[in-house]
């Protein structure tokens, strides 16, 4: 389903002659310091990839005046006259999008100290380095300190916004500001009565899929060419971006720059390639945003969950599917020739398999993936509550594991160190994964639908071919090009007709996953 609203320049004249001095000015303030942010999002993708060890003490000073800076632009009081002033006008819809969201973050913002700012820049950049020194030494008391940190800061900055509600729901939406912690949590509820008897059902198939295809030694330089090879084929422009290794993979930049890195395992290659596709797909979100209205609202995305819902539609609907590996496996085979005797079947079955006992999180298969985001989601929520110690967040950690996956972390690198997100500060973050997952179920279908409509071959039969032309220009047209104009529900209700919620994704997962493996729930 297309939606047929016209995108105008940045300063909205395509849709009024008359944009107020006001809207034109509070746009130039958005431009200043969202190029500040970017020039943060430089230096911290720099420490992750390329930064020396040793330099860590000036890049946290260097961030945090950064940070301090632009808190300054976005609370100073020329930008809540600005917004006082504009209270009163008659904007275009494009001008009330703007600034809606201007508002939304001048307001939080204006809420929160200077000062606060700066230490929770100081204490997160810190906070990193003891992170990777910690997993690599499978330490988390070494990372506790650092940690418990984060959370006081981040407990009194949601106190800071409103003192009177759920701190980890006011943290929440610096992710996800669109859709209310309770409507997520029923979301994420839904995905768990639905994938918790799905691997019960699983676990006692006598289903036996392909799952030594790809068991071997695999050299990470030869790995690098493939995912190279696979950003190719998938439409990655590599004039606008880079691909590097960074100890947890991650997506960093704007239209005009927008990096990815991944990291590889020469026991496992499709972690890679499943990583290096998943952030292909935020990649292709915000190399699509619109160019024109860079800096402000509308040349931004939309929010963490409609992020992770193109980065979960590629790594899953495209990369998982039998089609793309009916194009993809041979280029996989002259990469690795020991892998020549495998089908297109046996590799889909392979890159499906689910794996209970799988321990961490970005290496999970598709339906345990959600249980993984379930665990550190309640315990960063009952953290940020003041209903869980730091101290027992390992027992904790490993008790979840043991309940939801049956099967119990032997070290705090494989358990609770095994993600970069606390060290950040990023609590609220992680449910928008699985929020994620579910919209692009319910995104694809509707590409699906649509592209079905056309005249010409199918979605699947395009992708096995090669051909992903027609769903980068779905997801342009109904997702990418729209920037933050629209709020998430109604951003998904344009694109596929329906309220966002789990029921494409619940239907896919028992479609895909009961033939596989013969079971029914």
């Amino acid at each position: 389903m297309s939606d047929s609203a016209d995108t105008t320049d940045a300063s909205g004249s395509a849709d009024s002659a008359d944009a107020p001095d006001a809207y034109e000015a509070l746009l130039d303030r958005a431009r200043r310091w969202n190029a500040v942010s970017s020039a943060s999002g430089v230096l911290s993708w720099d420490q992750q990839v390329m930064m020396p060890e040793g330099g860590t003490p000036a890049r946290s000073k260097q961030l945090s005046v950064l940070s301090s800076l632009q808190h300054d632009l976005l609370t100073a009081p020329e930008t809540g006259e600005l917004l006082a002033e504009l209270a009163d006008a008659d904007p275009t819809a494009d001008q009330s999008a703007a600034v809606r969201e201007v508002r939304r973050q001048h307001e939080r913002a204006d809420a929160v100290p200077r000062d606060l700012v700066e230490r929770i820049s100081e204490a997160s950049t810190e906070a990193l380095g003891a992170w990777e020194r910690a997993k690599a030494a499978d330490d988390f008391e070494a990372f506790a300190p650092h940690l418990e940190r984060n959370v006081e800061l981040k407990r009194e900055y949601a106190a800071h916004i409103d003192p009177d509600r759920d701190p980890y729901a006011v943290l929440f939406e610096e992710y996800e500001p669109c859709l209310p912690l309770e409507r997520a949590e029923t979301i994420l509820e839904e995905l768990r009565e639905t994938l918790v008897p799905l691997l019960d059902a699983i676990r006692a198939s006598d289903a036996d899929l392909a799952g030594d295809t790809f068991v071997g030694s695999f050299a990470t330089e030869t790995q690098e060419e493939l995912a190279r090879e696979a950003l190719d084929r998938l439409g990655y422009d590599f004039d606008r971006g880079r691909l590097d290794v960074s100890s947890h993979p991650f997506t960093s930049g704007n239209q005009f720059d927008c990096r990815i890195t991944t990291r590889f395992d020469e026991a496992d290659p499709l972690s890679a390639l499943g990583s290096t596709i998943h952030e292909f797909g935020h990649a292709l979100y915000t190399l699509g945003l619109p160019d024109d209205w860079f800096g402000t609202p509308l040349g931004e995305p939309r929010d963490l969950s409609v992020h992770e819902s193109q980065s979960r539609l590629w790594e899953n609907h495209v990369g998982r599917s039998r089609a793309f590996w009916d194009h993809f496996l041979p280029t996989f085979q002259d990469h690795f020739p020991s892998t020549a005797d495998a089908s297109v079947a046996d590799a889909y079955e392979a890159v499906n398999q689910v794996h209970p006992d799988n321990l961490i999180r970005v290496e999970a298969d598709e339906l345990t993936y959600h249980l993984h985001v379930l665990v550190r989601f309640e315990i960063e929520r009952d953290l940020v509550r003041g209903d869980l110690d730091v101290a027992d967040v390992p027992e904790t950690w490993n008790d979840l594991y043991e309940r939801y996956l049956g099967v119990r972390p032997e070290t705090d690198a494989e358990g609770c160190l095994q993600d970069i997100h606390w060290s950040h500060g990023n609590f609220g973050y992680f449910p928008t994964y699985s929020l994620g997952s579910a919209m692009a179920a319910q995104l694809y279908a509707a590409a699906e639908a649509d592209v079905t409509e056309m005249d010409g071959p199918s979605l699947d039969e395009r992708i096995a071919a090669g051909e992903f032309d027609a769903l980068h220009d779905w997801l342009a047209e109904n997702v990418h090009r729209h920037g933050s104009r629209y709020e998430t529900n109604e951003l998904v209700k344009r694109a596929t007709g329906e309220d966002f919620s789990a029921a494409a994704f619940t239907d896919y997962v028992e479609s895909k996953y009961g033939e596989l493996y013969d079971v029914s729930v």
